[in-house]
């Protein structure tokens, strides 16, 4: 009880609303357009919580999101979108240990319950974008190969995938940003599923209530930046 009554406390009442809401609409849906692919109703409830936590930038979100990419990968196998299922097992899953691990390390202040956030340079973009642009070559003719549904939207989820995972990893708060547009890529791409098979609307619900969560926290971060630098500019103020 006392867990419990802590984990509430540790959420503001709009982060309740907005994870509690999360998980109603992922249910809701399973149940209008699905009732049989429970693997999909998991991953959503665990995508979602692991969103909530990565908006309070606490690493526990992390290693949400490994679990949530390894049932991620194996419901886009059964649709043959083998970009999503290469990307979250062999890209996400590997990428979030590697930011679990740098959130852990970083800690703001010693409250391991929150990373500190990270300014990256100019010359860092520049270099991400190059790797980008080298992993969506690649993976197109990867993903090609495999006959993938959807190639052109397959590759770009790559790319989107692969600027988010990085960002987190390297704990800018516009990892939040890239995620939304993958979201908005992932929406599109089960849209197309869902002619051949409805029970992947759920899916559907599933990344607009991501995309609600991703945009939340790109605001979070955001705030959580600007109360950490103001911070440093009092401590050295004070010294």
């Amino acid at each position: 009880m006392k867990i419990i009554k802590n984990a509430l406390g540790y959420f503001s009442k709009s982060e309740l609303v907005l994870w509690s809401s999360s998980l109603l609409f992922i249910i809701i849906s399973f149940m209008l357009f699905d009732r049989e692919n429970y693997l999909t109703l998991a991953a959503s409830a665990v995508g979602a919580t692991s969103l909530i936590f990565c908006a309070k930038g606490n690493p526990i979100g992390q290693i949400l999101m490994i679990i949530f990419s390894v049932m991620y990968g194996i419901i886009s196998y059964t649709f043959a979108y083998y970009g999503e299922m290469i990307t979250y097992l062999g890209m996400t899953a590997p990428m979030a240990v590697f930011a679990f691990i740098s959130w852990i390390k970083n800690p703001y202040n010693g409250n391991k319950s929150e990373v500190e956030i990270n300014n990256l340079k100019k010359s860092e973009i520049i270099f991400m974008i190059f790797l980008a642009l080298i992993v969506t070559l690649g993976f197109y003719f990867i993903l090609d190969i495999f006959n993938t549904s959807n190639l052109i939207l397959s590759t770009v989820s790559v790319t989107t995938s692969f600027i988010a995972v990085y960002l987190t990893f390297r704990r800018s708060e516009y990892y939040a940003i890239a995620y939304a547009a993958n979201d908005v890529v992932l929406i599109f791409l089960w849209i197309l599923a869902a002619f051949s098979d409805t029970s992947y609307i759920s899916v559907i619900i599933c990344f607009i209530m991501f995309l609600v969560n991703d945009l939340y926290g790109f605001i979070n971060w955001s705030r959580i930046r600007s109360r950490q630098q103001k911070n440093i500019s009092l401590y050295n103020v004070e010294a």
